[in-house]
Parts: C-alpha cells; sequence; structure tokens
C-alpha cells in the first residue's frame, strides 16, 4: 500500500460544509450485487467530508457532464430520516453494489421486505433514492441511489438538536468506512488479490492553511472527483468502484498553544 507520510509547513480544519458524493456511509451489508441487476450510475456522498468517486483506472476520463450542484441538507426532519441506521445501511448497499430491489436489501440485511419497502419509500420522498428500470420485465420495483453534491450547513449555524443527529451519523459513517477498509486489508492479503493489493493509496500530513484556503481546497478536491466521473457504459473492463474519503481539521488547541499564538508578552 502506497503510504505518503510527508509534512508541509501547513495545519488543516474540518470541512464542516461537507460534500456526500454517491451514497451514504453507513453498516455494511453482506453480499453482491444480484445476478442480472443494472449497474450503479455515477454518482456524486460521503458525510463528514467524505467523497466517494467512480472507479479510477487509465489515463484520467473526459468528464463531458456538468457537475452537480450543492445541495444544503438543513431540514432537520430530513437529516433525522437520513439518520435512522437501517436506511444508511440500506444507502450503503445500494452505494457499493448499486440498485436493488426491497427483497435484495431485505435479504442483505436480515430484514423483512416490509421493513425495506417502508424505508425506500421514506428515502425516496426526502429525495435519496428513486425507482430505475430493472432487468427483464418482472413487477419488481428496483431503486438507485439518486446522484448529487449533497452538503451539511456548517456547524456554527446548526442547531443544538442538529449536532446530535450530525454527530450521529458521522459516528456511524466512520465505524463503517473502518469497517469496510478492514475487510479490505483482509482481502488482499489473499494470494490471488492480484494488482488490487496494492491499490489503496493512503496519505497523512499537515499545512498551515486559513479557513478560506481549506474551503477553497476542499472545494478544489470535489473538483478533482468530478473530472474522474463517467458514465457506467463507458467504464472500462477491470475497473471496481473505489472509495474515497476527505477529512481534515485543526489541530485541537491547548492552552499553551494559545499563549503561543498570543506572542511574547510583556512583563
Amino acid at each position: 500500500m502506497a503510504q505518503d507520510e510527508s509534512t508541509t509547513d501547513d495545519d488543516a480544519v474540518l470541512g464542516e460544509g461537507s460534500a456526500s458524493q454517491d451514497g451514504i456511509p453507513a453498516g455494511v451489508p453482506e453480499g453482491g450485487r444480484p445476478a442480472g441487476a443494472p449497474e450503479s450510475g455515477t454518482q456524486a456522498e460521503a458525510l463528514a467530508g467524505g467523497a466517494p468517486s467512480e472507479a479510477l483506472a487509465g489515463d484520467t476520463p473526459a468528464s463531458s457532464h456538468l457537475p452537480p450542484a450543492p445541495q444544503e441538507l438543513d431540514d432537520l426532519q430530513v437529516l433525522k430520516a437520513l439518520a435512522q441506521p437501517r436506511r444508511q445501511q440500506m444507502l450503503q448497499h445500494l452505494t457499493l453494489h448499486g440498485p436493488a430491489t426491497s427483497a435484495t436489501l431485505a435479504r442483505a440485511l436480515g430484514l423483512n421486505t416490509g421493513a425495506t419497502s417502508y424505508h425506500l419509500r421514506e428515502l425516496a420522498r426526502y429525495g435519496f433514492v428513486e425507482e430505475t428500470p430493472g432487468p427483464g420485465h418482472g413487477r419488481e420495483r428496483w431503486w438507485r441511489m439518486i446522484p448529487g453534491d449533497r452538503r451539511f450547513p456548517p456547524r456554527s449555524r446548526q442547531s443544538a438538536e442538529t449536532r446530535l443527529v450530525m454527530d450521529e451519523l458521522n459516528h456511524h459513517a466512520y465505524a463503517a468506512d473502518l469497517e469496510l477498509f478492514a475487510r479490505l486489508q483482509q482481502e488482499t492479503d489473499a494470494d490471488d488479490a492480484g494488482e488490487w493489493a496494492d491499490a489503496f493509496p493512503y496519505s497523512r500530513g499537515t499545512m498551515r492553511l486559513t479557513v478560506a484556503e481549506l474551503r477553497e481546497f476542499f472545494e478544489e478536491y470535489i473538483a478533482l472527483l468530478n473530472r474522474y466521473k463517467r458514465p457506467e457504459a463507458d467504464t472500462p473492463p477491470g475497473a471496481r468502484t473505489v472509495l474515497t474519503r476527505f477529512l481534515a481539521f485543526p489541530t485541537p488547541v491547548t492552552d499553551e498553544a494559545a499563549d503561543n499564538r498570543k506572542g511574547p508578552q510583556t512583563p
């Protein structure tokens, strides 16, 4: 695994207007894409500053479509609907495996179809999923994630109740990401992992930035993701879904650090 431990002269801040570019990271379901299911289209999420991109392979694909306009999720009811753990699991499944039916989701998550159907209707009500044509001419209803650049309001504009909901969302999202990463590490330790065994770059570093510079850095990151997005039909053989996550935050301000920032004190 490629790893960059370089440190620059520059400190990061949490991007609280976090963008979400593919599905809501959440509980990790078992199972893969159902046989014959339509492939998922390019999608723009990851809560709290993360954003999964489409699979990357070869040269940078030419992106001929316009990136989605940012959408701020500032309605508490919408956030509460999104924070429901089962819905997060369902959105994660749609993100990783593409369109699915309520029965597919029920089998993957150990639920009954009545529960998954209800949660899908609620997610559709708030604009997170939509029906999509399925294979053949069956009567089953297929659902997919709706593409979008979904963002949360800055922490300073969140009410106390909104912050509690956001903290719960982020807690589940981070835990799910770590579980996915742990599963990937187990898979790449297998003898038949192939070229993907070394294909998850990892970087850590520090920078000294102003808040304005960090916001600009974040938007440039989102623009980079959009450069690599392409229609499913244009995805080359051997491409896989690649999850990306962005996290930046300032170092905690200790009393000593606060004193240092004040500069020399006159005795």
